[in-house]
């Protein structure tokens, strides 16, 4: 079989065939066999199975035809590493038994070290480099994204702890966010290093910032992410999350080949609010898959129109699948991508070349 990359041509703002897909959270609850392997076994104790976790990544890839698959791994693994005690609790999320409040419980963190606590994740990296015939993509959770977590102790709808901490111990907070950056820094360096070939910093939840925030408190880490990890020759994707799109314009420092955008502003507008910098990448709304398939496909072309406006496009949803999501539209809706998108950029080319 032909090694397929789309994907990271895509990534890169070359020329494509058609427009490569992936879908976040493609490896997981939506598909009945994955349901079944978790009827045996948590998120964790799978993540520290190699094998199993690979042959997880590998499920959409060959159900679904997708151009990449995503490690199956958490953002919350490597803050276990760090000193914290966690657990992911059904129908909850991560849930932290010692979270951060104060100078003395960050001074406590330890520096990640991916070797000795996280080589379960390299051996999954290294498992796939060797079976996929698609791109790896690995991630790390953004340092707003895991420090929401280690303040509140769970997942929080308002951040009233994580901001509280952020306004009024301003000093605390960027301790915090360095030693967050460094995590992610050399987890994602060790990704690389095992056989990732592109990785996604994922900041699900920092669009609960305002613009002037973001800047003063979160912006300046990610640029220094992404500025260190720079020398790495594998494409470089931001995902500032949902209701991220005031935050864009913000991000003309960032050095990421590509940023993720969701679904509350057009594929266009993006591009425009990141000043036609980087490849783009989304951004159907995860809940238009629970509409009839026509439909799923007028708004699927929509975005595809859009994203053909340049090179640089990778079809995704906006956010995260859902587990009520459906598989087989899901396959559906990646050949309807594959033959749409290759049938549109062939007749751009026939133009082009003065033949229409």
């Amino acid at each position: 079989m032909t090694y397929n990359d789309r994907f990271i041509r895509a990534s890169r703002r070359e020329q494509v065939d058609r427009v490569p897909v992936w879908y976040m959270r493609q490896a997981g609850r939506y598909d009945p066999d994955y349901r079944k392997i978790k009827e045996k076994y948590s998120l964790l104790e799978i993540c520290k199975q190699p094998e199993l976790a690979a042959e997880i990544t590998m499920m959409p890839v060959k159900k679904l035809g997708v151009d990449a698959a995503i490690l199956y791994s958490d953002i919350m693994n490597p803050v276990a590493s760090l000193g914290i005690d966690f657990d992911i609790v059904a129908n909850i999320g991560p849930v932290i038994h010692n979270p951060i409040r104060s100078s003395g419980d960050v001074a406590r963190l330890k520096p990640i070290d991916v070797e000795g606590d996280l080589g379960h994740v390299l051996e999954t990296i290294k498992i796939l480099n060797r079976e996929l015939q698609v791109p790896l993509i690995t991630f790390a959770g953004a340092p707003f994204t895991i420090a929401s977590y280690l303040i509140e102790g769970r997942p929080s709808k308002n951040y009233l702890k994580t901001k509280a901490l952020m306004y009024g111990e301003p000093e605390v907070w960027f301790q915090l966010m360095d030693k967050l950056g460094d995590m992610a820094i050399a987890y994602l360096r060790a990704h690389m290093a095992a056989g990732g070939k592109a990785f996604q910093l994922f900041d699900s939840w920092v669009g609960a910032l305002t613009p002037g925030d973001f800047r003063r408190f979160v912006l300046p880490t990610i640029e220094r992410i992404f500025a260190e990890l720079w020398d790495l020759p594998q494409p470089k994707i931001y995902f500032p999350g949902v209701s991220s799109g005031e935050l864009l314009p913000e991000l003309g420092e960032v050095k990421a080949d590509m940023i993720g955008l969701d679904w509350r502003v057009s594929i266009a507008e993006g591009r425009r609010r990141l000043n036609h910098r980087t490849a783009v990448q989304g951004n159907l709304d995860p809940t238009v898959l629970t509409a009839p398939m026509p439909v799923i496909e007028q708004y699927a072309a929509d975005i595809i129109d859009q994203g053909l406006t340049e090179n640089g496009f990778v079809f995704n949803l906006g956010h995260g699948l859902f587990p009520e999501a459906s598989l087989e539209k899901l396959a559906e809706l990646t050949a309807f991508v594959h033959a749409y998108s290759e049938k549109k950029i062939a007749s751009q080319s026939k133009e082009e070349a003065g033949y229409v």
